[in-house]
């Protein structure tokens, strides 16, 4: 059995799980804790991208990337899969998504299925870190600023042009300085030369 089958017989999450315990606290207990975490990925593959606690973000990350790596590892035929889909997805049309629309999408994937982006805190309000947890390939913009055309943005067409018009004032100070020094120079070989002349006369 060569390396490339061997990665299949395992599920490979894509994503640093940390082995540190997380403040995901529920007044109803573990169960409560993994009801709020089931709603959470049946909204991302539902909705593709949701803003929430990054604490609960982080955590949800982990059950969606491990929810969808076995489902392209195994396929709709699998027992023990559609059962997990059935547990986590609570509304259950969301089982046909995974399976016909992300598994094709991520088959090919070398990378992780989710992407996870820090959230502006809120303000003013009660200090909590937020998220935006998203399914790669997703139909929403992009989060990242793009910088290929930011050339062409107003403030930074003005800046070009202030710079040369900087650029245009300083080397005319510079030429203006090279060519009074050079007829400094003139002056002085000139006048250097004449007593040479008088004294080859004489």
């Amino acid at each position: 059995m060569n390396q490339a089958e061997v990665t299949k017989l395992m599920s490979q999450l894509r994503v640093a799980i940390r082995p540190r315990h997380r403040n995901l606290k529920n007044s109803d207990g573990p169960e409560g804790r993994l009801n709020k975490l089931r709603k959470t990925v049946t909204a991302l593959v539902k909705h593709e991208r949701i803003e929430l606690n990054y604490q609960r973000a982080d955590e949800a990350r982990g059950y969606a990337e491990r929810l969808i790596s076995d489902a392209i590892r195994h396929g709709d035929c699998h027992k023990p899969t559609m059962e997990m889909a059935d547990y986590w997805l609570l509304e259950k049309q969301l089982v046909h998504k995974l399976f016909k629309v992300l598994v094709p999408r991520f088959e090919e994937y070398k990378v992780s299925a989710t992407r996870m982006y820090k959230a502006p805190k809120e303000y003013p309000g009660w200090y909590r870190k937020r998220a935006v947890l998203e399914l790669r390939g997703n139909p929403y913009p992009s989060l990242l600023s793009n910088q290929t055309n930011n050339r062409n943005l107003l403030h930074n067409v003005l800046m070009d042009e202030a710079k040369k018009d900087y650029r245009r004032e300083k080397y005319a100070e510079l030429a203006a300085q090279i060519g009074s020094e050079a007829a400094v120079g003139e002056n002085s070989s000139a006048s250097s030369e004449q007593p040479k002349s008088v004294q080859s006369q004489a």
